[in-house]
């Protein structure tokens, strides 16, 4: 098969890029080449997708399939179907879970959750990152997804990823906790799911969808489980002495812990309001042929990539050592 990737340099995208490699099939990734380099073997072609014509270096080669992992912006989708839709056997589009407008409810799937408007726009870096960016993010998701349907009808796979974890997670949000040692602060909530990915699952189900011709649109998560089974699962496979400290959320809250990410946060941990987007059913995609390995297989990936980027680190996401040190030391 020879596999166009619309990216290829950066996580999920490169994750991709690789597992095809690895099976041997014949991998060509079209970016800019600013987010890293392509795995060895693929052929790096380089565009730039804000042009109209910034598919030109690589519009006149022909491909079985094509995987697309455009992050924010319909006019890349738009033209990249335009160059190759009528061309190819089949067609990936990597979406998101933020396409839903229902955060709340448990056991969603995309025969059954409410989807935010489309947005056929694009949207900077800062575009998201403002108040009302993940709805953005969702609404220009869900209008690409409309036009991959259109143009490739049972030709075209939609995943819409939640957590993607795994080896080059740079979002601190899991690998925050396999990096954790001594005692370390954990929300009294051990019944609220959580769910994630890790990327080499996700990478494999593609090229498989791709191999196979499989179409149609599926969530990208891994079974939700209670975060109070997950942090213990993590601490297990973690070779350090770890004790997991307990809080009352509304403790943390008054101490300024903040759930999920961002600065001053315990990751994973999932405020009420939001349980819906963590705990999408993924029974449907388990039985499109997605296969997840053991979270020690997922801990191990995510704390080499957090050696590899310093323990130690200002982060995205979490507590600094400091920081948690003062949370404790009040309790």
């Amino acid at each position: 098969m020879r596999l166009l990737v619309l990216g290829g340099t950066a996580f999920a995208g490169r994750a991709v890029a690789a597992e095809a490699l690895r099976r041997g099939h014949d991998v060509v990734c079209a970016a800019r080449g600013e987010s890293g380099g392509v795995p060895d073997g693929a052929r790096l072609v380089r565009v730039d997708r804000d042009a109209p014509d910034g598919l030109a270096p690589v519009a006149g080669e022909e491909f079985d399939a094509v995987v697309d992992v455009a992050p924010s912006s319909f006019p890349w989708v738009r033209r990249a179907l335009a160059a190759f839709a009528d061309r190819v056997g089949h067609w990936t589009f990597v979406s998101t879970i933020n396409v839903y407008a229902d955060d709340a409810t448990l056991g969603q799937t995309p025969a059954t959750g409410p989807l935010v408007p489309a947005l056929e726009r694009h949207a900077t870096r800062a575009d998201l990152m403002a108040d009302g960016g993940t709805q953005l993010y969702g609404g220009i998701k869900v209008a690409a997804e409309n036009a991959v349907r259109a143009a490739l009808g049972d030709r075209a796979f939609v995943v819409r990823p939640g957590l993607i974890t795994g080896p080059g997670d740079d979002s601190d949000r899991f690998g925050y906790w396999p990096a954790r040692g001594g005692r370390a602060l954990v929300p009294d909530a051990p019944g609220r799911l959580v769910q994630h990915l890790d990327v080499r699952d996700l990478a494999a189900w593609l090229v498989t969808a791709s191999e196979t011709g499989l179409g149609g649109t599926f969530d990208g998560v891994g079974p939700a489980v209670p975060l109070g089974e997950l942090l213990p699962g993590i601490a297990a496979a973690v070779d350090a002495v770890v004790e997991l400290v307990p809080v009352p959320a509304e403790r943390l809250t008054s101490a300024g812990v903040n759930p999920w990410g961002g600065p001053r946060s315990l990751p994973l941990w999932v405020p009420e309001e939001l349980a819906g987007v963590a705990a999408h059913d993924a029974a449907p995609s388990l039985a499109a042929g997605l296969a997840v390995r053991p979270l020690a297989d997922t801990v191990a990936g995510a704390l080499a990539t957090e050696r590899e980027r310093g323990l130690d680190r200002p982060r995205r996401a979490g507590l600094s050592a400091a920081e948690e040190a003062e949370v404790l030391a009040g309790l």
